[in-house]
This record gives structure tokens, sequence and C-alpha cells, in this order.
């Protein structure tokens, strides 16, 4: 059948028609939002409108603020006070993020999940998310005929170190551990070493927390858009960059690749992250595994649309809502998101 018989705008004509047929609904059930934690006063985050590093105490009182809107889950990521070549703030049992964490199951119980970020970025001096091969050395290390050939060749490294995977392995799981002792209700590697799933989930296992989930970045990308993260966090790499252990933006099949060992090693829930890049990847990883699927709505993405939202050049409200449509729609069944807060105060707003 063909026109004027079918004619698609009659399920078009009138807003309540539209929400009656509508295929994807974003609520706050969705979401988890991302909120920093620091020894420090409370402070915003200049490239992040909106966002704060916050104080343990002033952290209380947004959580706080953040469960009577209704969101079920934040994610803690910690700014230590000092950092070190092997990240020890991310697994000290007095760090920042095990401090937020007993505070905060003091303050709000089990109202709300903690979720806990795993990676060593935050807490290592050098901003990789390992500690770093034995190897490693720099021009001062080097002959004078080393360091001219060096020179001569264009390609001079402060180090030529890499990310050790293996014993970056421990670390992370000692940390999982620590979070868990300190009430994360949920433990969320990010550091993408090969093999941390199943060492996080038997490091949990044998300290007695064989029933605190696991939310895999599964597929992390090495993406442009982490930058507002990285200022917030003090987490940029001192020297090279991250692309020998994140994806490579152009591959796809490696996407479910990662996401098919992670779910073997243990992963609860999988992770694409950024999302608005990689919406194919959402999709791909949503049709192939049952798991539950999440996507990092990420910093760069929030930036993009607060600072064109500043200039007039969009409305603010209409995009988020088309942003995070969008993230469902390619699968997502959790969206970790800065628009979290204010997404729900909207919708707060327009049901009273």
């Amino acid at each position: 059948m063909s026109f004027p018989t079918h004619r698609l705008r009659r399920l078009r004509g009138s807003p309540l028609i539209r929400r009656m047929v509508r295929e994807t609904r974003v609520t706050v059930d969705d979401f988890i939002y991302p909120l920093f934690v620091t020894h420090a006063e409370t402070m915003p985050i200049p490239s992040m409108p909106g966002i704060n590093r916050f104080s343990v105490d002033d952290l209380c009182r947004e959580v706080e603020e953040v469960a009577k809107l209704g969101i079920l889950a934040v994610m803690l990521f910690g700014i230590p006070e000092e950092k070190d070549d092997a990240g020890s703030g991310a697994y000290a049992e007095d760090g920042i993020v095990p401090r937020a964490l007993r505070a905060l199951k003091k303050s709000i119980g089990d109202d709300l999940l903690l979720l806990a970020d795993v990676c060593l970025c935050e807490y290592t001096s050098h901003g990789h998310c390992g500690v770093l091969d034995e190897g490693r050395w720099t021009m001062d290390d080097m002959s004078t005929d080393a360091e001219a050939a060096m020179k001569s060749s264009s390609i001079v490294h402060r180090h030529s170190s890499t990310v050790a995977n293996d014993p970056t392995l421990e670390l992370l799981a000692k940390a999982a551990v620590v979070y868990a002792q300190s009430g994360a209700d949920i433990i969320a590697p990010s550091d993408m070493m090969d093999g941390r799933v199943a060492a996080i989930r038997s490091a949990l296992d044998v300290a007695g927390y064989v029933e605190t989930p696991i939310l895999s970045y599964a597929a992390k990308y090495s993406s442009g858009f982490y930058g507002p993260f990285r200022e917030a966090a003090g987490s940029a790499p001192q020297f090279g960059d991250r692309r020998t252990y994140q994806m490579d933006p152009a591959n796809r099949r490696e996407a479910v690749r990662e996401a098919a060992l992670d779910i073997e090693e243990g992963a609860d829930i999988i992770m694409v992250k950024p999302a608005l890049p990689y919406l194919d990847i959402i999709r791909d990883v949503r049709g192939r595994f049952d798991l539950p699927v999440a996507a990092y709505n990420v910093s760069g993405e929030y930036a993009m649309v607060k600072a064109a939202a500043q200039n007039g050049w969009i409305d603010e409200d209409r995009v988020i809502g088309e942003v995070l449509t969008s993230i469902k729609r390619a699968g997502a069944d959790i969206i970790l998101t800065y628009h979290a807060k204010e997404f729900a105060q909207r919708k707060l707003n327009d049901s009273i």
C-alpha cells in the first residue's frame, strides 16, 4: 500500500499520540551520576559548568539531594592529596574514596547505590592507569651516542616505558576489596588492563564479597572526549598517551571481543565509553549479549553541550533529551551522565 493510504504523520499529530507510541523512554532510573571527591574544599570544574569537586562533607549533602530526585546510583572518582608512581592512594584504606564511601553509607544508608571507579590514573604521578615496567629510561640515562641518534630521528620520548599489565592487576584487585569493605555496592574497573575483571572477581570472592557486582568498562576507547575529566581529576598522562591499553577508535569488532572476555571473567554489567561517538558499539554489544549494558556520556560530550548552550547556539534542554534518548535507543540500559541531576530536576519540576 502507498500514499495516501499510509500516512505516518497520523501518529505524530498531538503530544498525547506521540507519547502513546513512543518507542524509547529515558527515566531517572536509567542514570548513574558521576561525582568527584577531594580532600580539599569544594571547587567548581571550569570546563564542566555545574559540576564540582566535592569535599567529603559536601559530597554527602550532594548525594542526599541526588537521592531525593530519584536517581538510583552515583559513581565516585577520587582526587588524592598526593600521588606516587604506584598509585597507592587508590588502594589505601584511608584514601579519599574509602573515606567518602564510609561517610555516604553513614549518611544515606542503602537509599542509593554507590559505585567506585577502580583505576590508578588519578593516583599515579605519571598519570597512567597502571604501574610502569622497570625498563623505563630518560634522556639522562642514555649514552651520548644513543641520545644523538634519538634526536636525529626526531623520536624523543620522556620514557620508553609502558604500563605493566600483570603487576597492575594485583593493585586494582586490592583497591576493589578496599572499596567493597568501605561500602561500595558495585565495583567498576576502568583501567583496560587485560585480565583485570578476573583478578578483581577472585579477590572480592576471597574477601567474602561474592555478591558484589562488577560493572566493567569493557570497551573503553582512547578518546579525545576525556579532556574535561582529566582536568577535573588531574589525571592527564605526563608522557605518551593511553593508546597501548585503551581501544583504537577505528575498531568495532574488537569491542565485542573485549566485552566477551570481561563476561567470561565474571563481569555482571558491561559498559561502552564514550557514548555518542560509539553508538554503533553500544548497538553491537546490546545485540550480542544479554547482560545489562551501560554507556558513559563522558565529560567532553557534556562540555560541548554546555558550551554551545552558553553561546545560545542550541536549546539545551532539548539537546540533552536527544543525547540521552540516542544512547538509550542504541541499546544502553544504564547511562552514566553528568546531565543526570539537571534532567531529574527538570522532570520533577514538570510534574509539579
